[in-house]
């Protein structure tokens, strides 16, 4: 049955509204909200299709709120004049559409909405209702579900439960507690969603909570108490009414045939000349997105997991009996901690034919658990199948237990696929990767979530601490999944062959070098780092004085509102830009453009950036350092870019500055082992040689075969200097031309880069595609192809597809295009240094196990070894990443050698794949 659709007409106004930038036609009228809303309703059908559907606007005029409290929304401002002159076009054209509208006089939406649901679900009809508004999250239940568009998020029981940490029974006792600030309801100051939550798990109702507020301790049960008596009102006026009189029944509310005639009348008036032409050919729905990914056909909801836990030894022969003869081995563990450095080994799970799994419980110490195996037994039992390279092996994110399995003394080998990258591999972008939303999505099946087992927030509980029965529901479902998983994914995969390439050639090679990074991890030096720490404060207390005298007094320079207050309203600066609630922006780029004007923001940026530094790495590093270990163990993730690029976690070495003194500093500290040195190996200007590559040019590959500094030799071209009388200026503007290009700055952005005239950027932009037209031919071929296609790819296959390279919304679509154009080439730079670290991990294994790859940075390798040896295998390396792959141009590589990083990335040879 397909469900009765309930739009929220006048929350989706507003979001189409703001959504979009303030679109007019020809005439100067305003047309962006009618253009939103005509684009979001032409999706709506074209997904749903729905038999009965209405748009719901609130009256004007008072309703019943307002008779039970005065001041109901009389903290509302007025609704923007350009927005109140869109309206009647909005009206004329849901009517045009053929889409019922409903405005009940005295009655908000809400409540027509709430009625119309509680019909429908009396009836045994499913509902969705289409709104953002947190306040129609009490009307779900297991036949009315919230449907954020925007978001593309549906909101069941669950969901509700997950978003607000109550389920909808409780949303009223919710709101009343927190009061809401645009109705203007009041609620217990100081409690906020964490607060409301936790003492509605606590005491179950708003009542029971009144009823115990001289329990509540702090101040917020003062506010409690002096506010106890204004909360019966305000959960009424939170209270959706699900009884009132409407003029209309559920059978009223059948779409009716669009009145073309009409709706093209409204398409010319407002200049939506795409539109018009897709009526004109009958294209009412909305236009087609470009192809994603093969759409999932509807699938039957998937069977449950038989479980079998494995509590004694004939039981455990019975599982190393089923994982002798099995084709493929999935395999899952359980532990009491997300760093798998530090985790210690609560179960096992493994699944070999789907519908079945098995779970051994090890680490499950609560007060009454059942005997269980003992672990050491239980791995060297296993030892042998695990660590049996001809044995396929499955599991979804396998680097986690792999490298749980090493700290418990267990080398997994034979790993063959890995369900997270082969979602990854298929669509990037498009896909979560974790299990419970693969399986959702590919299997349409909800899985036990760990929430489920252990509970949430404040109340949750180590895997040990639960109950090996459901830990074994929970475990095994998990192999099982997976298992399935596996099988859906994986044949998808091989339709594509360039997509199997990546997956086998790439992806699933590097994991095990991933794992082994992982494990072996860095040393840092602590009290350099509070050294370090110490310095950086000091610096900050005097760009905070100068900041004070800049700004003529003294304000939180960690407060966005204070900054606000001395930027737009003491100094009188211009705002250039505001937050999504309205307010003038403080963001970076805001202050980067302000920097322009006054030197207050620059002042403001350089004390951010110490700030950073000094919280994030002079302090926190040294509480990260491994107690086992005594060294830093980051975690790499795989499945995170879009592009392909590696990122990493705790800590984040991505973003540690290296053009900055302070960065340095900071590299400094990593160092390496007494006895030992470290070798920083650098990719140099890869993207801009994989642009050479792209693009054919001639100019520019001949730069790069040649040898010269590319910077000097695009200034030379450019602004027609010889190349050895470049001034240095030019050889900047030249700079940030090349890798502007690469991003798809704008001449706007490259005036505000270099602080030129956006007419002289311009010139500049123009000029160097006419001395390099092979770059612009590449730039316009590749954003013509993502528009055919809906994606890019890499040189090796990877593809990244773009959902809004066809958007109507000219911002997302100029977006997409950037996205084009660079995607290809940071995809194709982390190819390329994935292929590469798996050759050279390969290449130590065999000749120098003594040197051990310990860190990924962008493009840069960083290893350590024996003082006395890693220096001579600087070149070798290094050439070896030059050579991974053959290009149009040379690839280059600098290396260095030191006792800490910031030293080792000081290049003292380089290699080139010429060489």
């Amino acid at each position: 049955m397909k469900p009765l659709i309930l739009i929220d007409g006048s929350g989706w106004l507003f979001r189409a509204y703001h959504a979009l930038p303030p679109l007019t036609n020809s005439k100067g009228e305003p047309t962006g909200a009618v253009f939103g809303m005509a684009n979001m309703l032409r999706r709506l059908l074209k997904d749903y299709g729905p038999e009965r559907i209405c748009v719901v606007f609130d009256p004007s005029g008072k309703t019943f709120r307002d008779e039970l409290y005065a001041a109901y929304k009389a903290t509302r401002t007025e609704t923007p004049e350009d927005l109140t002159r869109q309206y009647p076009t909005i009206v004329a054209l849901i009517e045009a559409m053929g889409l019922p509208l409903v405005v009940v006089d005295g009655v908000e939406a809400d409540d027509v909405i709430g009625t119309l649901a509680h019909q429908a679900e009396g009836r045994g009809e499913p509902v969705l209702i289409v709104t953002s508004d947190k306040d129609m999250a009490q009307l779900v239940n297991e036949r009315v579900h919230l449907l954020d568009t925007m978001r593309n998020r549906q909101l069941d029981p669950a969901g509700v439960v997950e978003k607000f940490g109550v389920p909808p029974q409780r949303i009223v006792d919710y709101l009343a507690l927190m009061g809401d600030t645009s109705d203007n309801i009041p609620g217990v100051p100081g409690v906020g969603p964490k607060t409301a939550a936790k003492w509605l798990a606590e005491h179950g109702s708003l009542d029971a909570i009144i009823a115990n507020a001289d329990a509540i301790k702090g101040k917020v049960g003062e506010n409690l108490r002096a506010h106890l008596d204004q909360l019966p009102l305000a959960r009424e006026l939170a209270t959706i009414r699900r009884d009132v009189e409407l003029p209309l029944t559920l059978d009223d509310l059948h779409p009716r045939a669009p009145d073309t005639a009409r709706l093209a009348e409204i398409y010319r008036s407002q200049e939506f000349n795409r539109l018009l032409e897709e009526l004109q050919r009958g294209e009412i729905a909305a236009q087609a997105e470009p192809a994603p990914p093969p759409a999932e056909p509807a699938l039957p909801a998937s069977p449950p997991t038989e479980a079998v836990t494995v509590l004694d030894a004939p039981v455990l022969d019975a599982l190393v009996e089923a994982l002798g003869s099995a084709e493929l081995i999935c395999f899952d563990t359980e532990t009491d901690s997300l760093d798998s450095n530090r985790a210690r080994l609560v179960g096992l799970a493994f699944a070999v034919q789907e519908g079945h799994g098995w779970y051994v419980p090890l680490g499950h110490d609560y007060l009454g658990a059942p005997a269980q195996l003992d672990t050491r037994q239980v791995l060297e039992r296993l030892r042998p199948i695990l660590e049996d390279a001809h044995r396929p092996k499955l599991a979804q994110h396998a680097k986690y237990d792999i490298n749980v399995l090493a700290a418990h003394g267990v080398q997994l080998r034979g790993l063959a696929h890995d369900t997270m990258l082969q979602s990854y591999v298929l669509d990037a972008a498009g896909n979560r990767h974790d299990m419970d939303s693969l399986a959702l999505k590919y299997l349409n099946h909800t899985t036990i979530k760990f929430a489920d087992v252990a509970g949430k927030g404040r109340n949750q509980i180590g895997f040990n601490q639960v109950a090996v029965d459901r830990a074994a529901l929970y475990s095994a479902e998990d192999a099982d999944i997976t298992l399935r998983l596996h099988r859906r994914l994986y044949p998808r995969i091989c339709e594509v062959p360039a997509l199997k390439r990546v997956y086998e050639t790439i992806e699933m090679p590097l994991v095990p070098v991933l794992a082994q990074m992982e494990q072996t991890g860095v040393k840092v030096d602590v009290p350099l780092l509070r050294t370090i720490s110490g310095e950086l404060a000091a610096r900050m207390e005097e760009l905070q004085a100068d900041v004070f005298r800049e700004a003529g007094g003294e304000f939180n320079l960690g407060s966005p509102k204070q900054l606000g207050a001395i930027l737009y309203e003491k100094l009188q600066l211009p705002v250039l830009g505001k937050t999504p609630k309205g307010e003038p922006s403080t963001a970076e780029d805001v202050l980067e453009d302000l920097a322009a004007q006054h030197r207050l923001p620059r002042l403001i940026l350089d004390w951010r950036a110490l700030a950073k530094l000094r919280s994030t790495y002079a302090e926190q590093l040294p509480q990260a350092v491994n107690p086992r270990t005594g060294r830093i163990h980051t975690s790499y993730g795989q499945a995170i870019a879009a592009t392909g690029r590696l990122s990493s976690s705790d800590p984040n070495l991505q973003n540690i500055p290296v053009r900055t003194a302070e960065g340095r500093r900071i590299r400094q500290a990593f160092i390496a082992e007494p006895g030992n040195a470290l070798l920083s190996i650098d990719y140099s200007q890869i993207e801009l040689r994989l642009m050479a590559h792209f693009s054919g040019d001639e100019r520019l590959q001949q730069a790069f075969r040649e040898g010269r500094d590319i910077h000097q030799a695009t200034a030379a071209e450019v602004f027609g200097f010889p190349l050895d009388a470049v001034p240095a200026e030019r050889r900047r503007a030249a700079k940030a031309i090349n890798f502007g290009l690469i991003y798809g700055m704008s001449s706007f952005g490259l005036a505000r880069q270099l602080g030129i005239a956006r007419g002289e950027a311009q010139d500049y932009i123009e000029r160097f595609f006419g001395r390099y037209p092979g770059v612009k031919r590449f730039m316009d071929e590749t954003r013509a192809a993502a528009r055919e296609r809906g994606y890019v790819e890499t040189l090796f296959g990877r593809r990244l597809y773009l959902k809004d390279i066809r958007s109507r919304n000219q911002a997302l679509r100029q977006y997409a295009e950037r996205t084009a154009i660079n995607a290809p080439l940071q995809g194709t730079a982390a190819d390329l240094i994935k292929l590469a670290m798996i050759d050279v991990a390969g290449y130590l294994q065999q000749n120098a196990a003594d040197v051990r790859m310990i860190m990924q940075v962008h493009d840069e390798l960083v290893f350590e070894g024996p003082a006395e040896r890693i220096g001579s295998l600087g070149a070798e390396i290094a050439g070896r990443m030059c050579r991974i792959a053959p290009l149009a141009v040379p690839l280059v590589a600098d290396w260095g050698v030191a006792a800490d990083w910031d030293r080792a990335h000081q290049p003292s040879g380089h290699a080139s794949s010429d060489a």
